[in-house]
């Protein structure tokens, strides 16, 4: 039986190309859907939340005409295209093994329909990998991080499209050929498992464009399935070292009770938010619950005649998912409540605590979700992306005294550990984020995730400077020692 880590374990963090980058039209790069996300301090965090979700022409063309950054959070970013040395320079200080990133395919390419890239955009990537790999990281990049290029939707009114797919596959090419030899993890798509929630955020699949939307939805989802089956073939035959991750996110829904109602939904639930990606991404095929639930809503997916055959012979090599908290179902209406954790009215468990924005926090559900998936598909696991979000705010001495955070990983680690010693082969860990970045869900800078503070508050203003927390040095002797002192 294995005893604690293994010796190459990817300790990291992870940061995304739209939360970080800033500098949204610097060197010829185009707008994304990220860029549209509005920011208004004075709404209630979950509104703020649910508004941002959901993506229209008019939003599109309000947001568009607008120049100013101070209320489009994701166009500054914290600054990384230029911070990015001094930021790497931190991680590595951390002992970081590996650090996952994302390119801006509007950076790449600005004009989605050219046939070459945008040098300066490639120029940019360079530099950053070449730091990661200068500086001993293993880089781990996404190809596409919820910063869909904005013609996607203008011009092809989403991934409904069927040709969005080559335009993909010709972006991906790009990078896959450009980076050979020096990255050889790759994800398709971050968080595949939320497209259906979001589809407009995700796959700009807008309902003023479609009349029979939820068909819509599964068609562009079918065409990203297509993507990243061809994406792997073509990773897999420019260099057979790439290894290919799949991105969901994760976390085990718990039963309420043990009414056999209640564990009933769960496993539906579990069936519809989770299984139903991996079954396609990892075992290459539509699962019966997914080709009778098309039955029952009249769903209809038109496929190329070799879509079913590419899916099943270009599986992925990894499972990949972010774990942020676990959810619980129940079969009795008035047990239900819709927090801001949740795209989905779930029960509220009882024995377990909640972060400021209702997430719950489950470190034994780690070690659950790495056992279960692992038995249910016998392929190698990383986790993307795990953290918790704060409010904080430096003291009069300029430091950050963050116990609340020591003790999340602590115990996540340890539950980590555990599915290690159980025989999960896990490859690596990989936090979210390690410095903080504007918050993904809501736009704010005041939910931060970080080892290192960024003196920026929500609507940009302040100095941009790094400070390290006490959990900074914290990890830092955690990836010293292998996991073995926490």
């Amino acid at each position: 039986m294995a005893k604690g880590f293994p010796e190459k374990f990817l300790w990291g963090g992870a940061l995304s190309a739209n939360q970080s980058e800033g500098n949204y039209l610097a060197d010829g790069k185009s707008m994304t859907v990220a860029d549209m996300a509005y920011f208004d301090p004075n709404t209630d965090f979950k509104k703020l939340m649910m508004s941002q979700l959901e993506v229209t022409r008019d939003g599109i063309e309000k947001a568009k005409s607008a120049t100013d950054v101070t209320y489009y959070p994701k166009r500054r970013g914290i600054d990384f295209y230029h911070t990015y040395k001094e930021d790497l320079a931190l991680l590595k200080e951390m002992g970081f093994k590996a650090f996952r990133y994302s390119f801006a395919w509007s950076r790449i390419f600005p004009d989605v329909k050219a046939e070459n890239p945008n040098q300066k955009g490639l120029d940019f990537y360079d530099r950053v990998i070449d730091e990661c790999l200068r500086l001993g990281m293993e880089p781990v990049i996404t190809i596409l991080h919820a910063d869909l290029p904005l013609q996607i939707i203008e011009e092809y009114k989403g991934w409904a499209n069927r040709e969005v797919v080559d335009l993909y596959v010709k972006y991906a090419k790009t990078v896959l050929e450009h980076f050979k030899g020096r990255v050889k993890y790759w994800i398709p798509f971050n968080e595949i498992s939320v497209d259906l929630a979001v589809p407009s955020r995700k796959m700009g699949v807008l309902k003023e464009d479609y009349s029979d939307y939820m068909n819509a939805t599964y068609q562009a989802l079918h065409h990203e399935f297509v993507a990243s089956a061809k994406v792997t073939q073509l990773a897999h035959e420019i260099d057979p070292q790439n290894k290919i991750i799949t991105m969901t996110s994760y976390g085990p829904i718990y039963p309420y009770s043990c009414n056999p109602d209640d564990v009933m939904l769960s496993l539906l639930s579990q069936q519809k938010n989770s299984l139903f990606f991996y079954d396609v991404l990892l075992r290459g095929r539509y699962p019966h619950y997914a080709l009778k639930m098309f039955e029952d809503k009249g769903i209809q997916l038109k496929m190329a005649e070799d879509d079913l055959s590419l899916l099943n012979q270009n599986t992925a090599d990894v499972i990949g998912f972010s774990y942020y908290n676990s959810t619980v179902m129940s079969s009795e209406p008035s047990q239900l409540e819709k927090t801001a954790g949740n795209f989905m009215n779930a029960a509220k468990n009882p024995y377990l605590k909640s972060n400021e924005w209702g997430w719950t926090i489950d470190p034994v559900g780690l070690r659950y979700s790495l056992n279960y998936l692992y038995q249910m598909y016998q392929k190698p696991l990383i986790i993307l992306e795990s953290g918790s979000g704060f409010y904080e705010v430096l003291d009069e001495n300029e430091t950050l005294h963050d116990p609340y955070r020591i003790e999340y990983f602590k115990q996540h680690i340890l539950e980590l550990k555990k599915a290690v010693e159980d025989g999960v082969d896990v490859i690596g860990y990989i936090t979210w984020s390690p410095i903080d970045v504007v918050a993904a869900s809501t736009g704010q800078m005041a939910k931060r995730y970080g080892f290192i503070y960024v003196d920026q508050d929500d609507l940009g203003n302040g100095t941009k400077k790094r400070f390290r927390k006490d959990s900074f040095y914290w990890y830092q002797h955690v990836i010293l020692t292998n996991g073995e002192e926490l």
